[in-house]
């Protein structure tokens, strides 16, 4: 395709795939696309191992890494302190958890070792091993960089101009999208509420023609990427006519063959609506979508306790969750009805399982298709 996110990234299809599945992220590359890994709470060692096989299996197709850097999180700025960081997690929080597996008939056992291999997360993100991280991934072919919350801290900028890879930042309203510009991003991506994950409010239908109309208006030419509920060709198609270079996905892998999704959360997504979503701070602490369960129904009462600030709350909700995916996946009803995952609201598009090839082949069709019904409108 004529496209500057084609030509930037040496792909075919500007289609960009978020997944922490290396075989999507391997398949989506090697059909044309790009596959992006999602490096979060990887240790450098698992990250480095996890890159590997990347090389090695995406048969010298461009692929990018994405990973975590917020700029507001609990503990910025703090010598990290293992202990210190699990002492903050009320026992408030972790009584909740416990009584609401409780509940549904999941025994919760002992979550502290679960929850204190969990910190290593906590320690991606307020900084401390950021560098450590940046280098392993320097190390390999990436082609691509993406921070997801907030402006990339100046250690990845530093990294990415001296390797001469673009640099991404994930936004939610036209103010993100003018400060990443003024700090350097080569590509925004755009994500409405709709998407999975950490999502804005913004729908996509309204957020990417105010980002594309803002970079206009200060001629700025930084290609935006949508996201956000997109899950066919004719939206990509429908994103590009409004001004997007191109899409970036996460939503849409998780239910491929390939993906590593709970085989039970899988198939609660093949079978869910658009509807069966909730936006909601209880598994991070920041926002993000995720696929409705009694167990976001459980923190959205009003006797729930309050989410913590990130990373606190992911030293909550992970363990317990994790947890509850083994179980599930085995004759424990309580636990099948409690697994939730993050999807957007694009699953009510997810009705059958393909593999990551054939994913990215439908959306070229389906684009072709929405490109050839808007010509032969034009020439009506």
């Amino acid at each position: 395709m004529n496209n500057k996110i084609c030509e930037m990234l040496g792909i075919e299809f500007p289609l960009l795939a978020f997944s922490h599945c290396r075989d999507v992220v391997a398949a989506v590359s090697k059909a044309g696309g790009m596959g992006i890994f999602g490096g979060v709470n990887h240790t450098p060692e698992l990250l480095e191992e996890e890159l590997k096989w990347i090389d090695d299996h995406v048969d010298g197709k461009p692929y990018g890494l994405d990973i975590i850097v917020p700029n507001k999180v609990e503990g910025r700025g703090e010598v990290f302190d293992e202990e210190a960081m699990l002492a903050r997690v009320p026992d408030e929080h972790i009584q909740f958890t416990e009584e609401l597996m409780k509940r549904h008939g999941v025994d919760a056992g002992d979550l502290a070792p679960e929850r204190r291999r969990h910190v290593t997360g906590s320690k991606n993100l307020i900084g401390d091993t950021a560098e450590e991280v940046l280098e392993v991934a320097f190390r390999h072919p990436i082609k691509l960089i993406a921070n997801a919350l907030g402006i990339p801290p100046q250690v990845m900028m530093g990294y990415a101009r001296a390797n001469d890879v673009p640099v991404a930042a994930l936004i939610g309203t036209k103010e993100h999208a003018l400060s990443q510009v003024a700090a350097g991003v080569d590509i925004l991506v755009a994500a409405g509420g709709e998407a999975g994950g950490h999502t804005g409010e913004i729908s996509s239908m309204v957020l990417i023609p105010e980002v594309c109309n803002a970079l206009a208006q200060i001629g700025d030419d930084t290609p935006v990427l949508a996201a956000g509920g997109i899950a066919t060709g004719a939206q990509m198609a429908a994103a590009m006519a409004m001004g997007a270079s191109g899409a970036w996905c996460g939503s849409v892998w998780l239910t491929t063959v390939e993906a590593e999704t709970n085989p039970v959360v899988k198939e609660k997504m093949l079978a869910a609506t658009s509807r069966d979503t909730v936006r909601a701070r209880s598994r991070t602490g920041k926002p993000s979508r995720q696929l409705r369960s009694p167990w976001t129904d459980a923190w959205e009462m009003d006797d729930a306790p309050t989410p913590l600030p990130m990373p606190l709350q992911s030293l909550v909700s992970e363990p317990p969750l994790r947890t509850i995916d083994k179980l599930s996946q085995g004759d424990n009803q309580g636990a099948k009805d409690l697994a939730t995952y993050w999807v957007g609201q694009g699953v009510g598009l997810m009705n059958e399982q393909m593999t990551a090839g054939q994913v990215v082949q439908e959306f070229k069709e389906d684009f072709l298709s929405a490109y050839e019904r808007l010509a032969q409108n034009l020439e009506g």
